[in-house]
């Protein structure tokens, strides 16, 4: 504050320089000058400024005085926004600064000290309670209880963007009379007419002198002055959506924000790696293999374009499509989930799908609640999202209120959708089933990892960088390994398994093996289990055991013709239960072909070629301990159950070596692999639960390397001789030992 003694002047002489455009309160505000003269009615006169009286060392009265803190800086958020331009730049607020810069106690403009030309270095006075009290005695929506902190919502970011949203929605000549009653009722505020200040300054203004709660109630105020009733609605429903928005955001930040991994709570956007999905459908499996070059089993032969999550049902695409349901598909493990919890994430963060006003996940495990019950569809959503309940009927009719709707896991709901026996519904608060068996939908297929995530995703997952670039070379020495990797589920069991053998063995000392039956084991009881018990009842042993043989039976008579795709017959044959493949293990994946212009035909594959051979192999495993049986030796009749020879159980080993060699393309050179390696110990014990026999085959393992190692020196199919030592590492013994014996 000034000394009195070196700057005086009178009364008039302070109210004529506060109304002068030298104190312009919108250059103090909104961190700019005003060119120009401002624009006044002719019935407000201003006087001439007069020069100050020089009154001598007399003491100058400051009865009328008052001395509080240095104000914070003025707002220069919104300095480079005009009026012609504000409505687009509101879009691109950084609430990060408004939100610090107007974070302040209440200043009135009209008190500010004249000691300085610079506005920002003026020293805010601030009248005394009594004084305070009687002006705002006539101003009742200036009344506020200041133990009420308002919703956390009303940010000063939605308050400035509330406002002028609401305001550009004025006429010219009605903005006018709303500036006018500004200045005639808040006089503290408005100490010179504001007609001549753009949206920006006016709003920001208000934010200065007062509470967001407060802007809020003035604004409505004068709207109903006006009787633009529907601008108060407008601006009031504004608010409580804002504030459904929010404790939306928290309750889908709590349920979205963090993964679990190997028990530890991690931020999803620490795991997340981008997952490739093309805008086409019906790809089928990916068909890459390390021995094979297996043709594109008839499916989409388009190639498509490459999306994003945030092109699922995007402003753009909605723009160029008038479908408004997507169905995304994908084989089990492909990362379905994880593209909805990036879609969540994204919409709650801001960086996609701003043109939804609210996202509503609904799980289907979560709906199962409420199967018999006669509820409707905004019953469920009030119940799982309570906040929702304060939103209008009229918002579900809005242009500006998009809705979207996201049913995750629909192969989860074990009652069958009926698309034909239903009914039009108009409301949103009907309880039939509502869609009709004829809607149009967009459909997308989500594949996995493109090339570059699977390494990111190691790095991710790691917290020792020297631990990621291990599992990374241990991928990409197996081709097979690496190119399964395009599972986000494989790659999590990859990694689950080798976090446990660092924290064990340590970092350097830890042996990771080459074998790939393991994890293809791990990964079948994965499927058959923990993704089953989500979709349907766990099964027994016994029924588990049926089910496998009869689809691995299945995948040996396919693998030895060189097909690899299920058509109709071939599956009525086998008999195993489609659902069961496709829906509830995820063993199998559905989609169309057409392998001619006119016609369509639903087919089936395993999820992968790899799959296929593994499913054999337990098949031709599981046959010879269980039941004695040779599946190479069709003629074989003598079943010996429960007690298995060495000599018969060598003569299975034998047989597939000797029919691995005959087929020159390698078809059942993985199967071999797989065959081996069930015979160690570790993936023995892992099947142990599919096998009845109680064999015991202490020296499995040496027997089977000596019979690989004959069949290498013997050298009769030379260009063969590579899967057979990839055999003997599936049995832990490396090729180098392999050849000193």
């Amino acid at each position: 504050m000034a000394d009195p003694h070196n700057n005086t002047m009178d009364d008039t002489e302070m109210e004529a320089m506060s109304l002068s455009g030298d104190s312009s309160i919108g250059e103090a505000v909104s961190g700019r000058g005003h060119s120009g003269s401002y624009e006044e009615e002719e019935m407000f006169y201003i006087p001439e400024r007069r020069a100050s009286l020089d009154l001598g060392p007399a003491p100058m009265d400051t009865s009328h005085w008052y001395f509080v803190e240095q104000a914070s800086p003025p707002a220069l958020s919104y300095s480079s926004m005009t009026s012609e331009d504000s409505a687009a730049n509101m879009e691109n607020i950084e609430s990060p600064s408004t939100r610090v810069q107007l974070n302040r106690a209440d200043s009135f403009s009209s008190c500010y000290s004249l000691d300085s030309e610079d506005c920002e270095k003026r020293k805010p006075k601030v009248k005394s309670k009594e004084d305070t009290a009687s002006e705002i005695s006539d101003t009742p929506e200036l009344m506020e209880d200041p133990n009420d902190s308002g919703h956390p919502s009303v940010t000063v970011e939605f308050t400035f963007k509330a406002i002028c949203t609401t305001l550009e929605k004025l006429s010219q000549a009605e903005l006018k009379s709303f500036k006018m009653m500004l200045w005639k009722r808040y006089p503290q505020s408005f100490s010179f007419s504001p007609q001549s200040m753009d949206m920006v300054d006016l709003v920001d203004r208000l934010l200065e002198c007062y509470s967001r709660k407060v802007c809020l109630q003035i604004t409505k105020t004068l709207l109903e002055v006006l009787g633009k009733k529907k601008l108060v609605d407008y601006l009031e429903n504004s608010c409580v959506r804002n504030e459904v928005r929010h404790d939306l955001v928290e309750i889908l930040k709590k349920k979205y924000g963090e993964v679990t991994e190997c028990g530890e709570k991690r931020p999803f956007d620490e795991a997340f790696c981008k997952l490739l999905i093309p805008s086409t459908c019906d790809n089928g499996p990916i068909i890459e293999h390390e021995v094979l070059n297996i043709p594109k089993l008839d499916s989409n032969r388009e190639v498509g374009k490459m999306l994003s999550t945030g092109d699922i049902l995007s402003a753009k695409r909605m723009e160029r499509s008038h479908m408004k349901l997507m169905l995304v598909t994908g084989a089990a493990g492909s990362g379905k989930t994880v593209a909805v919890r990036r879609l969540v994430l994204d919409w709650i963060e801001k960086r996609g799908h701003e043109h939804v006003s609210f996202i509503f996940p609904l799980m289907f495990r979560e709906l199962k609640q409420y199967e018999g019950k006669q509820v409707s569809l905004w019953g469920i959503v009030n119940d799982l999202y309570p906040s929702t309940k304060k939103l209008r009927h009229s918002d579900f009719r809005a242009e500006d209120c998009k809705i979207m709707y996201i049913f995750d896991g629909l192969d989860e709901y074990s009652d069958k959708l009926d698309f034909r026996n239903t009914e039009l519904i108009s409301e949103h608060t009907d309880t039939r089933r509502c869609i009709p068996w004829d809607t149009h939908y967009d459909e997308i297929d989500v594949r996995g990892f493109c090339d570059p995530e699977r390494e990111e995703y190691f790095r991710r997952r790691f917290k020792e960088p020297a631990q990621a670039e291990e599992v990374i070379a241990y991928i990409n020495s197996c081709k097979t390994l690496r190119i399964m990797c395009h599972l986000p589920l494989f790659c999590t069991l990859v990694a689950d398994e080798h976090l446990r053998l660092f924290k064990k063995q340590g970092t350097h000392e830890a042996k990771l093996t080459r074998s790939i039956t393991y994890i293809y084991t791990k990964l079948l009881l994965t499927l058959i289990r923990e993704h089953r018990e989500i979709r349907a009842p766990r099964q027994s042993h016994d029924k588990e055991r049926d089910f496998l043989m009869k689809l691995g039976k299945l995948a040996f008579t396919m693998l030895e013709q060189g097909q690899f795709k299920i058509t109709k017959s071939d599956w009525k044959e086998s008999g195993p239960d489609t659902e069961e493949a496709v829906t509830n293990t995820g063993l199998c994946m559905l989609y169309i072909t057409k392998p001619f212009v006119l016609y369509e035909e639903k087919v089936l594959s395993f999820i992968h070629p790899t799959m296929q051979e593994y499913l054999a192999a337990l098949y031709a495993f599981l046959s010879f301990r269980n039941q004695g049986k040779n599946v190479f030796d069709q003629h074989l009749k003598n079943k010996v159950k429960g007690i298995l020879k060495f000599h018969k159980a060598m003569e299975l080993y034998k047989t597939a070596v000797d029919r691995s060699m005959q087929h020159e393309d390698g078809r059942l050179d993985i199967f071999l692999r797989f065959l081996f390696g069930m015979t160690v110990k570790t993936n023995l014990e892992l099947l142990r639960p599919l096998c009845t026999s109680s064999l015991k085959w202490p020296t499995a393992v040496e027997d089977a390397a000596a019979l690989l190692r004959k069949k290498i020196a013997e050298n009769q199919h030379p260009e063969r001789n590579g899967n057979l030592q990839r055999c003997l590492e599936e049995l832990g013994v490396g090729a180098a030992e392999a050849a000193s014996r």
